[in-house]
């Protein structure tokens, strides 16, 4: 079984502030650093260092190289990057004191995934292996409908959620990754158990795993359900907590781990990245998460 992740890198320029910045306000920042982010390559990461052999694809500007150094440093397969004229994705993200955090995105080369690039990278992956995507690349669908009619496995983090995502037949999804937020937003609903059982009816064929940030997170499949709450940490910077926790899930379900297991580790794993600052440098390695869990 192989991982395939279709998606975005982005140059991240965080700016440390007392609070995030409301509308007409002008703040200075306490500090600026520029990190290697975007929700593709960071669970590519957060796969390869949980120990998985795991592709990934996508667009790169003329600014681009650090991610395919990247890619070569963390052991991701990065020959399915694409480099193309124009400007890399990027995001401006404001952190404030409670290390709570926001995101403006800009898409750039993320945005312009071509159909012939899509086909031809799906072509080299078969019937179980698994495609990981978010939905900061274009032509979502498009790589559903593809990857479905192959037998592939869909893994999907409906992250930002928008009206691109109205598109995409959710049935043909087989693992559900994603936060209360947009579960609501899929749903309609607000209050969090309403939302997962709203979910585990409504795509009763797939794995549905809804992080509840402070209350940890429930997985549902199958008519089972395991809750996972946090490991209490000092929180520095949440940007990558969700997706190390979704590199750490699909690492357990490709090794065929107990669900258990699998979601104490990847409660681990998040809970170590928040006490980091960055994206990629915040994402532990698995000998650091199995290490912590023995504590």
């Amino acid at each position: 079984m192989k991982v395939l992740n279709i998606g975005s890198m982005n140059l991240d320029y965080v700016y440390r502030v007392d609070h995030i910045v409301q509308p007409g306000e002008t703040i200075s920042s306490g500090g600026m650093n520029v990190f290697l982010g975007g929700k593709g390559i960071n669970q590519s990461i957060a796969l390869a260092k949980a120990g998985v052999e795991v592709y990934h694809g996508g667009m790169i500007g003329e600014d681009g190289q650090p991610f395919l150094d990247a890619c070569q440093e963390y052991g991701v397969h990065g020959e399915y990057i694409r480099q193309i004229p124009g400007k890399t994705g990027h995001t401006i993200i404001q952190i404030d004191k409670e290390a709570q955090n926001c995101i403006l995105l800009f898409g750039g080369a993320n945005q312009m995934l071509t159909k012939e690039y899509i086909d031809g990278v799906l072509s080299l992956f078969q019937d179980g292996d698994i495609l990981l995507l978010q939905n900061e690349v274009n032509d979502i669908a498009y790589m559903v409908e593809c990857a479905y009619e192959k037998g592939m496995q869909i893994a999907l983090n409906p992250s930002p959620f928008n009206e691109r995502l109205e598109d995409v037949d959710m049935d043909k999804i087989s693992i559900f990754l994603l936060n209360e937020i947009e579960g609501g937003q899929i749903t309609g609903l607000s209050d969090p158990d309403r939302i997962f059982h709203e979910m585990c009816c409504r795509f009763p064929k797939a794995k549905i795993v809804l992080t509840l940030g402070s209350d940890g997170a429930v997985y549902g499949a199958t008519g089972q359900t395991y809750r996972q709450p946090i490991f209490p940490v000092h929180a520095v910077d949440t940007t990558a907590a969700g997706d190390t926790f979704t590199g750490y899930f699909l690492a357990g379900l490709v090794e065929g781990l107990p669900v258990e297991q699998t979601l104490r580790m990847s409660a681990k794993a998040s809970s170590i990245a928040v006490t980091r600052e960055g994206a990629v440098p915040s994402i532990p390695y698995r000998s650091e998460v199995e290490e912590a869990l023995k504590q």
